[in-house]
């Protein structure tokens, strides 16, 4: 598969500009009033095409791995601070839209300048602000143990320590780690979405197994193991909240219920509440698995520094040539 890191990077990109205007929405009003198409001056009054924090924290990521050449934490927190202060990686110079996790994190790192300590460890510290942005690292370490620079222990490692940059406990590390593999499966798997999905969180699972320290958190991901049952789940079930735990299922849920990226991504925005978020985690899947292309045009092309940021994916593309 080619153009991995345009696919993921601009599948989190548009899922997070879908979702914004509607973020805090309240699922019944949508059902009503639903989002049909990029839309914009929402709920921060932003023009369409307009991206949020989910991205910005993405791109802060990808850029620092291509300027670096590698991962370098403290680099990475530098540039959440600059986001944070000075509006970089932002669509109009300014960011917003920032969870109170994220901020705290990055206030600590500001102080202490220590990126092991930054993010938070307590229970309460399992928002989806890591998972939101954790697309580029699953990449990069996908990348390295496909160049057999990496096994798969260092490539998880990888992804923990970029989640506790901010989301510091193993429950949000474990959601990062189970969407490296579905992302891991869909790259490489054949078969349909289903199956590749499946089989990613049956790697995950295998994963984490092997320490039994694991298995308390890995209880918050049961639905997750039988995934054409949790398909079948109703609507109701599923709680489109800010919670990791939820924002993962939501994704997966929209992910499996649906049959092109469109469908796919009005579905997930459509449930409310944190639905840019929400767009963005099941927007990196879901354009690895159907393509950028699919996307319907008038939504790439809304898309606010469009060129710029696949500028900056193609040129991860020519440095690890994928084939």
């Amino acid at each position: 598969m080619k153009k991995i890191w345009v696919n993921g990077m601009m599948g989190v990109v548009v899922g997070d500009a879908l979702g914004m205007p509607v973020q805090f929405a309240d699922r019944v009003d949508l059902k009503i009033n639903p989002v049909k198409t990029m839309e914009g001056y929402g709920t921060y009054n932003m023009p369409p095409g307009t991206w949020s924090d989910d991205s910005s924290m993405a791109l802060a990521t990808l850029d620092s791995i291509r300027e670096n050449g590698e991962v370098n934490y403290s680099d990475i927190m530098e540039r959440f601070v600059k986001w944070t202060f000075s509006g970089e990686y932002t669509p109009a110079g300014k960011a917003f839209n920032q969870g109170n996790t994220c901020v705290e994190a990055i206030c600590n790192y500001v102080r202490e300048k220590d990126y092991r300590t930054c993010g938070k460890r307590g229970e309460l510290a399992n928002g989806n602000g890591a998972l939101m942005r954790i697309m580029p690292a699953c990449l990069y370490a996908y990348e390295k143990v496909l160049g057999e620079e990496w096994d798969l222990k260092q490539a998880l490692e990888c992804i923990h320590q970029i989640s506790a940059l901010t989301h510091n406990h193993l429950r949000s590390k474990m959601a990062c780690g189970i969407y490296y593999f579905m992302m891991k499966t869909i790259i490489e798997g054949c078969g349909s979405l289903l199956e590749r999905l499946q089989n990613g969180v049956d790697a995950a699972m295998e994963f984490y197994h092997e320490d039994i320290t694991n298995y308390v958190e890995l209880a918050h991901y049961t639905r997750l193991f039988d995934l054409d049952e949790f398909a079948k789940s109703r609507e109701d079930t599923i709680k489109s909240s800010g919670y990791v735990v939820d924002s993962l299922e939501v994704a997966v849920w929209s992910l499996l219920t649906t049959d092109t990226v469109e469908e796919c991504l009005l579905k997930a925005v459509n449930l409310g509440g944190d639905s840019d978020t929400i767009g963005a985690i099941a927007g990196g899947l879901a354009v690895l698995f159907y393509g950028y292309d699919s996307v319907p045009e008038v939504w790439r092309k809304q898309i606010i520094k469009e060129e710029e940021i696949i500028a900056l994916c193609e040129i991860m593309e020519e440095r690890f040539d994928v084939r």
